[in-house]
């Protein structure tokens, strides 16, 4: 059988990966000029640096086997550091019962636990927004300090406007009460968001997709970057075959299972012959979040020991900050320097996406100084900046009932599995993007997998299993 797999992220490859251990033919087109998609590493004259901070932590052992079955022992056991900042203050993030106290003095820390009691008597019915959602279960004033700003810094829209279904994802398993106990007793490593020891591949994220790449050539598939998919041929419930744009030549290819991590707005769009109006109207209305990284090469070593920091400032327009010696050693390769990346959150086409390199890097300088973790901008002496389009899919109040429309439509195609984070339209980590290539695997060896369900009706990654 001849499968063809669209996109070389982690999801895609991770189904090519098992597809050719399993001695399927699978062919993988990518549109980059590189693997690991949101995942890769990024490597600027000698430094390494990810599109974001990626930790290997997962409860799910399939999971966890593929990925130490590909790198062996080049991943790192790392210890964990990062922190909030709000309100000119460093919080240590898991909290820390002293440091809280500290920073917030014991009035605010009392109003906090008063404002909880307040949620927790008389709740917001129904939560269906973000922001009723996190106060029922925190109380105002915490949500006010850990949630509100950077979570509408994520999205670019107000936490009014984003399902609380965002939040039941990403925090379940996390209450006043957890938090608590962990100010109190410490994480015991039940709470995954919380943890504070993970594996990493010593050159980073990217390390792993590129050996998975080799693995999947050496067992007889192929991955094409450079090589865009076009358009998806269906008739009759099947793809008959998908067209490859490359090196500005347009081919048809035929298959016998397609394996889309396409964005699910651009599948729909490019199917032929055309879905339904209503499917069509319902695809254009999926909405996703862009984000470019500033990577600075600081002419110093490193003098915070962070892996990465929120930042819950209205005032910065940073919205995390990455410290890559902090993650490997490895990823910096001169001792006496240090490598941070600023990530901004930002739409295509919006004042941000717009802004030029060179205004970018200036702008990060003088955050990165404002925010004290520099103490004059002329420590910066390098940079670059990287723009990733769709890397977040949108959880607005009303994109639940588009993509019902578009699963409904869909699924009676029989040999195509949506699959990954912008394949399902879920803000899922790699983990649960990995699961649903296994699943999509297990479907064409004539398992019934219900690929939409990963990270829904089952309880999120977020709690340990014991």
């Amino acid at each position: 059988m001849k499968v063809i797999i669209g996109g070389g992220g982690p999801a895609g490859l991770t189904a090519a990966y098992l597809l050719s251990k399993k001695g399927f033919s699978s062919t993988v087109y990518e549109a980059g000029d590189d693997v690991g998609g949101i995942a890769k590493t990024v490597e600027y004259k000698g430094y390494l640096f990810d599109l974001g901070g990626h930790r290997f932590f997962t409860k799910m052992k399939r999971v966890e086997s593929i990925w130490h079955d590909v790198l062996g022992d080049e991943f790192l056991v790392r210890s964990r550091l990062s922190r909030i900042y709000y309100n000119g203050k460093f919080f240590n993030y898991p909290l820390k019962l002293t440091n809280v106290v500290y920073n917030m003095g014991i009035a605010e820390s009392f109003a906090v636990f008063l404002s909880y009691v307040k949620s927790a008597l008389l709740p917001k019915r129904p939560d269906d927004s973000f922001e009723d959602y996190v106060i029922n279960r925190f109380g105002k004033r915490l949500y006010e300090t850990f949630f509100r700003i950077y979570t509408e810094k994520v999205w670019g829209m107000p936490c009014t406007e984003i399902r609380a279904e965002w939040a039941a994802q990403r925090i379940k398993g996390m209450s006043f009460t957890s938090v608590v106990k962990t100010l109190i007793f410490g994480n015991k490593g039940d709470i995954k968001s919380l943890i504070e020891r993970f594996h990493y591949p010593r050159y980073g994220p990217g390390q792993l997709w590129k050996k998975m790449a080799e693995d999947i050539q050496g067992n007889g598939g192929e991955v094409f970057l450079n090589s865009k998919i076009v358009g998806v041929n269906v008739s009759k419930n099947m793809v008959d075959s998908v067209r490859v744009s490359e090196k500005n030549k347009v081919r048809d290819v035929e298959l016998d299972y397609f394996i889309s991590t396409l964005p699910l707005k651009d599948l729909v769009l490019m199917i032929k012959p055309k879905p339904p109006q209503d499917v069509l109207d319902a695809a254009k209305k999926l909405r996703y979040r862009d984000f470019l990284i500033v990577s600075l090469i600081i002419d110093k070593k490193s003098t915070w020991p962070d892996n990465w920091i929120y930042i819950h400032d209205k005032n910065q327009k940073v919205g995390r900050i990455q410290n890559y010696v902090n993650w490997s050693p490895y990823m910096v390769p001169e001792k006496d320097k240090a490598c941070v990346g600023m990530e901004y959150f930002c739409f295509e086409g919006d004042e941000t996406w717009n802004m030029k390199d060179d205004k970018l890097i200036a702008l990060a300088s003088r955050e990165l100084t404002e925010l004290g973790l520099i103490e004059e901008r002329r420590y910066v002496v390098d940079g670059t900046v990287v723009r990733v389009k769709k890397a977040y899919p949108v959880y607005d109040m009303e994109y639940r009932r588009h993509l019902d429309k578009i699963i409904k439509y869909l699924s009676p195609v029989e040999n195509m599995y949506t699959i990954g984070r912008n394949g399902t339209h879920k803000y899922n980590n790699m983990d649960h993007s990995m699961l649903t290539s296994i699943y999509a695997v297990e479907n064409i060896e004539g398992a019934k997998n219900n690929i939409w369900a990963v990270n829904t009706d089952q309880e999120y990654h977020e709690t340990k299993t014991k």
